[in-house]
């Protein structure tokens, strides 16, 4: 526990204490309970949300409602906390659409840094991926929350229907619809270790300024997103196209290539690169890669989405706070 959570604790209570606020005692078996599931809980939450931040404080959020109800009354505090989460994150995911209408250029997911904490990874780590996750702010809030229960969890499509307050046979409609959308969005991936290969060829060839080499490695649709955010500098529209795509790529490491270092990190389950000048991380940079090359370069240059990175203490691995 952190010291926003278990500063003392007492016969069998967690005495927590925030801002200044009074005390309240929470049995430790109700903390013990929810530290259980907060994995489980992120990985919803991230999934729906796309954004570190944002799927903390839902989490945060369910640990307010869970400490504040009566919990006598839960038969199930798993099938509880995962509701209220879920259900939290519809909402946010609502909001958080009206949001990205005004953002400034494209909009990428937050990159996790899941090595620093494997546990945070769910049953199924591919639906971490940078990519997925992109396509899946594309399906309506609930078809994503469907999809992501269903195939990174592995619920069945009865308790999703509980959980979303629907018929099951409505819950079977949205993920057939889901599963569609995302079918047409993108190829099959290819393995972890091919992905890497591809990765790391590619920066091999972008740093020699091979353009012949670059093209060879991507899809004929591939498509470069850059997010800054409106705060640094980076295309405002999406790259697509071989030929143009590698071109921009070249361009960059012809740029930017004699003043930065580059390093291979762990980000959402798989190998991406990590990029700093002067000793700040200023981007980084993933690949989407399927049996045709790579079909998607997602670089993330926005400051607040590499914070996490740059203070080495990812808020992944960070537990509730005391209400």
């Amino acid at each position: 526990m952190d010291k926003d959570l278990g500063n003392t604790a007492t016969g069998g209570y967690q005495r927590e204490e925030r801002d200044g606020m009074s005390h309240r005692e929470v049995p430790m078996d109700a903390v013990r309970t929810f530290d259980a599931v907060r994995p489980r809980l992120f990985g919803i939450a991230y999934r729906m949300l796309g954004s570190v931040h944002d799927a903390e404080d839902i989490v945060q959020d369910t640990w307010l409602r869970w400490q504040r109800t009566d919990r006598s009354a839960v038969r199930d505090p798993t099938a509880f906390l995962v509701t209220a989460t879920t259900r939290l994150a519809l909402n946010a995911a609502t909001s958080a659409r009206a949001r990205r209408e005004t953002y400034v250029g494209p909009w990428l997911p937050e990159p996790a840094q899941t090595s620093v904490d494997p546990a945070t990874r769910a049953e199924q780590g591919e639906a971490l991926g940078l990519a997925l996750l992109l396509l899946l702010q594309r399906l309506t809030p609930h078809e994503r929350a469907v999809y992501v229960l269903h195939e990174a969890f592995d619920y069945p499509f009865r308790q999703i229907a509980e959980v979303l307050d629907i018929t099951e046979a409505n819950a079977r409609q949205l993920g057939r619809r889901a599963r569609t959308h995302l079918a047409e969005e993108r190829h099959a991936p290819v393995a972890p270790a091919e992905h890497g290969r591809l990765l790391h060829a590619f920066l091999t060839a972008a740093r020699s300024g091979d353009l012949g080499q670059l093209e060879k490695l991507l899809a004929n649709d591939v498509v470069s997103y850059a997010d800054g955010g409106g705060m640094v500098s980076a295309a405002r529209v999406p790259v697509t196209g071989r030929a143009d795509v590698a071109r921009y790529i070249a361009g960059l490491m012809r740029k930017f290539g004699a003043v930065v270092s580059l390093d291979f990190v762990e980000s959402n389950g798989q190998e991406a690169v990590l990029v700093r000048r002067a000793g700040s991380i200023v981007a980084l940079c993933a690949i989407d890669a399927s049996t045709e090359g790579i079909t998607r370069v997602l670089i993330t240059l926005n400051p607040t989405k590499l914070a996490v990175w740059s203070t080495g203490n990812p808020l992944i691995g960070r537990q509730p706070q005391a209400g």
